[in-house]
């Protein structure tokens, strides 16, 4: 089947580019809850709260935005590769990683917070939201192997 439609030959090399992205924005993910629970922690306008801020917006600037896209366009060269009508797994698979692109768009917001020196929430909240990516990606990962539906 990995030869069938517009991708032919590169099918893998695409799927396995798509995973190795997944993987980067995921990383991206997990760290960024922690570094919002470390940084929660610091008194507004210190040392401490400028790096913080630092390390978040390059980790969203430098690793997590370019993986998602990249993981995106991906993603639907290979959707279109297999086309929409692949079974009923694609579409919740689509549906989760909708989501989980809102959950990232919500750490972003968070993040601004934070470099407005505003404490919205307290370290507990993110170190909760921390495994928001965890539940998805099983679930993600379940739907996109088996195919069970």
């Amino acid at each position: 089947m990995p030869e069938v439609g517009y991708l032919g030959a590169a099918y893998l090399w695409v799927k396995a580019t798509h995973i190795i992205f997944v993987i980067f924005w995921m990383a991206g993910m997990f760290m960024l809850p922690r570094y919002f629970a470390y940084h929660s922690e610091c008194e507004v306008g210190s040392d401490e709260d400028a790096k913080w801020i630092e390390r978040e917006q390059r980790l969203i600037r430098i690793i997590i935005n370019p993986a998602m896209i990249i993981t995106w366009i991906l993603g639907l060269m290979l959707v279109f590769n297999i086309g929409f009508d692949a079974g009923m797994w694609l579409h919740i698979k689509l549906l989760l990683v909708f989501i989980l692109s809102g959950f990232h768009g919500s750490l972003s917001k968070y993040r601004k917070e934070f470099a407005r020196g505003e404490r919205k929430r307290e370290g507990k909240f993110y170190r909760k939201i921390n495994e928001v990516p965890a539940i998805f990606i099983i679930a993600i990962v379940l739907l996109a192997v088996p195919k069970a539906f």
